[in-house]
């Protein structure tokens, strides 16, 4: 029988051969399995980022519940607060934070036209009468078209510059025919208040605070399907896919607190009136706008997502076209 073989290779050498491949395969395999181990591994730490208007999450930090329920799982938490939403999903894009806390409908938009990837993990049904254009008392302004030519203040990219966008178009104006002053909540306020501003576009509590304050008029909300304002709370690719058990911890955790709001409203505003040293009565009032009904995001419950992109765009508020379908949605198991 011919050997099949080249005489320059023995038997010997051919059995070595194959050992040292058996040998390979069975190291390229192990490190595949390791590596799907380091990738499988639950973290020790989750970061968490919240503003002051992140009530469920404000409650949960409180209480420590939060810390009580990822104790099983060997996992700490750190809060890091943000005055608005963009700079929190800044935050998130660069890696410095794992979760956010609640941001408005509008604020992911502008992280998707930055770059940004964010992975959607829970969303608040929706709370249209939560955010307002505010006017003072005494204003002259009757409409949202007598805003013309007026000073308003506004928190970029923020629920409420949506609102401001929706009620202009309505009343058949652009932004560019208003005086737009970008601000933070509290430096909005402080505008408004010190009569600075001819209106200001606010969200709850602030809102609510502000009208019980200055006794300020409500112009127009996002009610009658004007913005239906509805908040997102995200994660990063990476967390979202190791941490998975973490997340779902939270999203439990953020749906029992939400339940439990809408259930003993005066003892939630009572403990949310001491986080924010504000009046209980008017975290009363704010908590009655907001649903605070905690569910899984659906890729057709962000069907105004694509709305909202639009409108920024056409104001030239955004870079480029959004797509705001293009985005990874975490769901809980069953």
């Amino acid at each position: 029988m011919t050997n099949p073989f080249p005489r320059s290779l023995s038997r010997r050498a051919l059995l070595g051969l194959a050992a040292g491949a058996a040998a390979s395969a069975g190291l390229l395999t192990h490190l595949r399995r390791a590596a799907a181990q380091v990738s499988d591994t639950a973290p020790d730490t989750v970061r968490i980022g919240y503003q002051r208007s992140s009530t469920l999450v404000a409650l949960l930090k409180a209480n420590g519940e939060l810390e009580k329920a990822l104790e099983p799982l060997g996992v700490t938490v750190t809060w890091h607060e943000f005055t608005s939403g963009l700079p929190l999903l800044e935050a998130l894009n660069l890696g410095k934070i794992d979760l956010s806390a609640d941001v408005a409908d509008t604020v992911p938009v502008f992280a998707q036209a930055a770059g940004a990837k964010p992975v959607f993990f829970a969303e608040e049904a929706p709370s249209p009468s939560a955010q307002a254009i505010l006017v003072p008392e005494g204003s002259k302004i009757a409409s949202v078209a007598d805003l013309k030519g007026k000073k308003v203040a506004v928190t970029k990219g923020a629920g409420s510059h949506y609102l401001l966008l929706a009620a202009l178009a309505k009343a058949g104006l652009a932004f560019k025919d208003i005086d737009p002053a970008y601000l933070t909540p509290a430096d909005g306020r402080a505008a408004f208040v010190g009569g600075n501003v001819d209106a200001w576009v606010a969200w709850d509590p602030f809102l609510a605070t502000t009208q019980a304050q200055s006794k300020a008029r409500i112009l127009a909300d996002g009610s009658n399907g004007l913005a239906s304002y509805k908040r997102y709370y995200l994660g990063s690719e990476d967390f979202t896919r190791n941490g998975d058990k973490v997340v779902a911890v939270l999203f439990d955790q953020l749906k029992a607190k939400g339940d439990w709001v809408k259930a003993n409203p005066k003892e939630a505003a009572a403990q949310l009136a001491s986080l924010w040293n504000i009046d209980a009565a008017a975290v009363e009032v704010a908590n009655g706008r907001r649903s605070y009904k905690v569910g899984a995001v659906t890729k057709d419950g962000l069907a105004e997502q694509q709305k909202i992109a639009d409108a920024f765009l056409r104001e030239g508020l955004l870079p480029k076209a959004v797509d705001t379908g293009a985005v990874s949605i975490w769901q809980p198991a069953g």
